[in-house]
């Protein structure tokens, strides 16, 4: 891939204070997404995917009654640019040239189907819109089905019923089947929320190691997190009075860690620092909180479901600053940041109420159909 992030060590190496923990450990392989303009051919979120031609585009067919915004992500992504711009020259033009004629042609399409009438989105199928494209080669944790090298996960950008987020579909293929692609899919008339259209995004794949959120835990191990001699004996002051630095370059220090103190208990401190990563990632752990567990099984063969894809909403936030790559950590510390170029959110997905869509897949074969989950 084009560049590099890399996640700072751990504060403290958490199966090494609780070997108990070590067979929970999960392979996980963070994405780290960041502006950039995606071929068909680059592991990519929103950006354009490697679909035949002569197949078919994905659309929803469930109904759309949407919620009247009738904005469409074409127009969602001009005013995104548009205010990048102003902010970069707040003194240039409201609209320039190029992005008045995009407006003028966006209006002008849009009022065309008012002019048209039906079939509105709420009777006619929406085409749904690239979420992720991902490579074997780029994500070797990835188990395609047969020869299939690439993952592609679409979405339609409508609220669905009974839980108010977007509805997902998969596709494996093998890039090498691949003759012609399609040069311009169709875009649905609009989008439920700004936040359902990605912004395009190469990728920085990056493999960790993860443990379980600490309510995925045993009872047991969980009264043995709360055990403060056994974090002061590896060095972590849960009262906050002595500093832990295990480096020259850490943000650990002061006993306190991005601002939030040890004394905010010892499973805060797990499962913001220790336990599973924040922002998009292959595999790994379920980023619980929203609700308690939840198994996901396959509806095909009643086994229990394995997380696939986290879609997040932010890559870090105020408690988990301290995965931020140390290439975006000037970035991830910098105070007022703006809601169109919050460093934390270079996709611009926005699931949920700034939560994480997680999609789940059978074990036993990718084939059968995959769920997903709000977290």
């Amino acid at each position: 891939m084009g560049f590099v992030r890399t996640t700072p060590p751990r504060p403290v190496d958490v199966a090494a204070v609780f070997p108990e923990l070590a067979p929970s450990a999960r392979p996980a392989i963070r994405l780290h997404p960041r502006a950039g303009s995606p071929s068909v051919r680059d592991s990519s979120v929103g950006g354009p995917l490697l679909w035949p031609a002569e197949e078919p585009w994905p659309h929803c067919e469930a109904r759309h009654p949407g919620t009247g915004r009738c904005e469409s992500p074409a127009e969602i992504r001009l005013e995104r640019r548009r205010l990048a711009r102003l902010h970069r020259d707040p003194g240039g033009p409201h609209y320039t040239p190029e992005e008045s004629q995009i407006h003028e042609r966006n209006a002008a399409t849009f009022m065309a189907r008012l002019d048209a009438g039906p079939p509105w989105p709420a009777e006619s199928p929406v085409p749904m819109l690239p979420v992720a494209q991902l490579y074997v080669r780029d994500v070797p944790l990835l188990r395609p089905p047969g020869q299939a090298d690439v993952l592609q996960v679409l979405w339609c950008p409508y609220d669905h019923e009974p839980d108010a987020k977007p509805a997902t579909a998969l596709f494996w293929r093998s890039a090498a089947d691949v003759g012609g692609v399609l040069a311009v899919p169709p875009d649905p008339y609009e989008a439920d929320w700004d936040g359902y259209v990605p912004e395009p995004c190469l990728l920085a794949p990056e493999a960790i190691t993860e443990y379980p959120n600490s309510l995925d835990l045993s009872p047991e191990l969980r009264l043995a997190l709360r055990d403060r001699n056994r974090w002061r004996d590896a060095g972590v002051d849960m009262d906050g009075s002595k500093s832990f630095s295990p480096d020259a370059d850490s943000s650990y220090k002061d006993g306190s860690y991005d601002g939030g103190m040890y004394e905010d208990g010892p499973e805060w401190f797990y499962d913001s620092h220790l336990a599973d990563a924040p922002g998009w990632k292959v595999g790994g752990w379920p980023p619980w909180g929203r609700t308690d567990p939840s198994p996901r099984f396959c509806a095909v063969c009643d086994v229990q479901m394995v997380p696939l894809l986290t879609i997040a909403s932010f890559e870090w936030d105020s408690g988990t600053r301290g995965w931020a790559p140390y290439e975006d950590r000037a970035d991830a510390h910098a105070a007022g940041h703006r809601a169109d170029r919050n460093p934390a959110q270079p996709t611009r997905v926005e699931v949920g109420s700034t939560d994480n869509m997680q999609l789940y897949v059978c074990p036993t074969s990718p084939e059968h159909p995959h769920t997903d989950l709000i977290q």
